[in-house]
């Protein structure tokens, strides 16, 4: 079934605009400005449940060419959204990377996520309310494939490049292994796993937990206007240590205390000036010796407190065991090993690739990448150089604009052919993570 394109904004809570706008009820819609909004009548997913009235929400920059061909397809990461010129703001925009004057560029929100796509807080048709803790698993394949229709609808013939970091990077590597080099020309995975290690599962396992032992996460049935804030907060907090470096940390806060102990007013900060930081068990003030905050400290609790205000608790559950799920050779034949399928997974995907690490990554670490590159028939490998960690491939300007760029006018010369201003001449910048409006805001982490 083809799907049909509606342009939503949320409505009231009227029963009877529900069924025409799944996210009526959806409190995080409005975080992303001017996206559309695709409504797939029927859709079944990986574990073989099927949507019906599945919301897609997406945008577009730029315009498609005669040939239907001029496609970018960015994918975005963990908590992002389909707004990539707000989330990765330095890489789209007349003469940066992705200029819209030469591409079409589309990002599609992934299922699960808060902004607008399937997800627990979008309405069940079959309910009339909230999917809630009833939102079924889904994959990194289920988004692909899902957003496979939006591209139709708009009348995509192939995609020239799909590129996208951290979960993006498995979006990307998965359009590869689901579409063939026909349909998508090139790929971009950056910061990203071609399957998920058991140190990424395991960070985020100790994610959900936090989640669960909220009192008020109520095994997924809470309240939207009274949400699981303070777990929430803290999967968020220990996120924040995956996207960067000890020594990004040391260089940032070393061990500096905060003056004045600013802390953010959640309940969560409050408690965590006690003398337990955060259990709530005793109230006994820190002494003069220690102080009271460390820099360090309060960057988490701020990242944690900002985090709950734009981010849902079903939906973190619901992404983090996307995440799980990615695996290029899955479903595995019967006896036989997974690395062994895994090669001959990654054989399948034959598109000239660029896969980009960066080589303070602790999630997804520079061996995975040269695994990934040296078992992609046409792969070739960056290493960004940078102590940043993770989210180096948000905050390293220069090197990442520079290295796509090359890769661009070398695989697809024929996109380049134009009196366009001149792109990739970027100066070694590094993107403050304070003034990343995304990476801090509607964050591609």
């Amino acid at each position: 079934m083809e799907p049909k394109f509606v342009t939503t904004t949320p409505a009231s809570a009227d029963a009877s605009n529900r069924t025409l706008d799944p996210n009526s009820l959806n409190p995080f819609f409005s975080h992303v400005r001017d996206q559309q909004v695709a409504i797939i009548p029927s859709f079944t997913l990986d574990c073989g449940t099927t949507l019906t009235h599945a919301p897609v929400a997406y945008k577009t920059w730029g315009a498609l060419n005669s040939d239907k061909n001029n496609v970018i397809l960015v994918c975005h990461a963990f908590s992002g959204s389909a707004d990539a010129a707000e989330w990765w703001s330095p890489f789209i925009g007349p003469g940066r990377m992705l200029d819209p004057r030469r591409w079409f560029i589309v990002c599609c929100n992934a299922l699960g996520s808060p902004y607008g796509t399937a997800s627990p807080v979008t309405i069940d048709p079959a309910t009339n309310r909230t999917y809630g803790a009833s939102f079924p698993r889904v994959s990194i394949r289920d988004s692909v494939r899902l957003h496979r229709h939006v591209l139709d609808q708009l009348g995509v013939k192939s995609v020239a490049f799909a590129m996208g970091g951290s979960m993006g990077g498995m979006q990307t590597l998965e359009w590869g292994n689901q579409f063939g080099a026909q349909y998508v020309r090139h790929l971009v995975p950056m910061a990203t796993a071609g399957r998920n290690s058991a140190w990424g599962i395991a960070w985020g396992e100790v994610q959900r937990q936090a989640i669960f032992t909220d009192p008020l996460y109520m095994d997924g049935n809470y309240d939207l206007a009274n949400p699981p804030r303070a777990g929430l907060a803290i999967a968020r907090m220990q996120a924040m240590l995956t996207y960067r470096s000890p020594n990004a940390y040391a260089a940032k806060f070393a061990r500096r205390a905060t003056a004045g102990a600013v802390v953010p007013a959640s309940d969560l900060a409050v408690k965590g000036c006690s003398h337990s930081d955060g259990a709530g068990h005793f109230t006994t003030p820190a002494t003069k010796v220690t102080p009271g905050v460390f820099a360090a400290q309060s960057y988490l609790r701020y990242q944690g407190d900002k985090f709950v205000q734009r981010f849902d608790a079903n939906c973190y559950v619901v992404t983090t065991r996307q995440i799980d799920t990615q695996d290029l050779a899955r479903p595995y034949p019967d006896n036989v090993d997974p690395n062994v399928a895994y090669a001959t997974a990654l054989k399948r995907i034959t598109q000239p690739t660029l896969v980009i690490a960066v080589a303070s990554d602790v999630l997804y670490t520079v061996s995975e990448h040269e695994e990934l590159a040296a078992g992609l028939p046409n792969g070739e490998l960056c290493v960004i150089d940078t102590p940043e960690g993770h989210d180096g491939f948000l905050l390293e300007l220069g090197q990442v604009t520079r290295a796509v760029t090359a890769f661009m006018r070398r695989v697809a010369p024929e996109f380049f052919d134009d009196d366009l201003d001149v792109e990739g001449e970027v100066e070694d910048a590094v993107v403050a993570a304070d003034d990343l409006s995304d990476e801090e805001v509607l964050a591609a982490e």
